[in-house]
């Protein structure tokens, strides 16, 4: 219940299985939601799964046959159906077929430090350009630097999440590398077959607005995806200078500024920086978390972060 009122919250795994663990005769677990992405590009496949899991156990309490027989009646995606139950068996006949489960899965804030800098680095050459990575990798040196004084990293991975946040921004030049740089076409294929494609978006300018004076998205072609998106990507070099006329739009004036600002905050927190106000420094590092969204949704949480990041430069000082 906590994800409705917390967008933040993190689900604990681990500490939940311990839990079950200790309170019942015997556990076993299934990275079901994983394996029914990875095999049926859904989650809702895991339902079926953990009653194969389950059935394979011994813990239901009806025939394979009978199971079948309801999967078939339903008429429901029945095929897909019977393959999820026989993957649920197969897993827990045979762990080793589990795979790597959700929670072993690195995540920005398990990942080496070094190896989530490359990665970030890596991503924003592709994103703009190697100057561009430059600037963060510079960036990062440089809290890096200040901290090791503290024996301390924690300011240094706060930074390199929320700098590249702010920097790997999704205007339409990313969008259109993301669609266009081959894994989308890749996953689709894997997934769907047949059908025409269409993409929703609310262009600048040609997009039309709805009562409040906010873009509709208006659904374009496969052409989009063929040829629309890639000459686009190509374009990403006019991204910023006078040439990009996405830049003039306010939400990509924001964008920038918050780049700009969130750098001069780092300046401002180096040369204070001290062991007993650290913690502080990685509050405030971490602002751009409560980011979320893109245009009025994403308007709406700029402001709150604002209010919240003004609220911790008075406890600095």
């Amino acid at each position: 219940a906590d994800f409705v009122t917390d967008r933040d919250v993190r689900f604990d795994a681990g500490m939940m299985a311990r839990k079950i663990a200790a309170a019942t005769k015997s556990y076993d677990a299934c990275p079901a939601h994983h394996l029914a992405e990875t095999h049926f590009g859904d989650a809702i496949f895991a339902n079926m799964i953990m009653v194969g899991f389950a059935w394979q156990k011994g813990l239901i309490p009806i025939s394979s046959r009978a199971i079948y027989r309801a999967i078939r009646l339903n008429g429901v995606q029945t095929e897909a159906n019977l393959q999820a139950f026989e993957l649920g068996r197969r897993v827990a006949h045979d762990p080793s077929q589990r795979g790597q489960a959700e929670a072993d899965v690195p995540t920005p804030e398990t990942l080496p430090l070094a190896e989530l800098i490359t990665h970030r680095a890596h991503e924003l050459s592709a994103y703009q350009n190697p100057a561009y990575a430059k600037r963060f990798l510079d960036r990062v040196e440089q809290v890096a630097r200040a901290e090791a004084t503290f024996g301390s990293e924690t300011l240094t991975r706060a930074v390199a999440i929320n700098l590249y946040k702010l920097m790997a921004y999704k205007d339409e030049y990313e969008v259109a590398r993301l669609y266009s740089d081959g894994r989308f076409a890749a996953e689709r294929a894997a997934t769907l077959k047949g059908g025409k494609a269409k993409v929703w978006l609310a262009p600048p300018v040609i997009a039309p607005r709805d009562a409040e004076g906010r873009p509709k998205k208006v659904a374009f072609g496969g052409w989009m995806l063929e040829w629309g998106f890639p000459i686009l990507a190509k374009l990403k070099g006019l991204r910023g200078t006078g040439l990009d006329l996405f830049g003039y739009s306010d939400e990509r004036k924001m964008e920038r500024g918050l780049i700009t600002a969130y750098e001069a905050g780092l300046d401002r927190l180096l040369s204070g920086l001290a062991a007993e106000n650290l913690p502080l420094a990685v509050e405030i590092a971490q602002i751009p978390q409560q980011i979320r969204g893109y245009g009025h949704i994403k308007d709406a949480s700029v402001a709150a972060a604002q209010i919240q990041e003004t609220s911790l430069w008075v406890k600095w000082g």
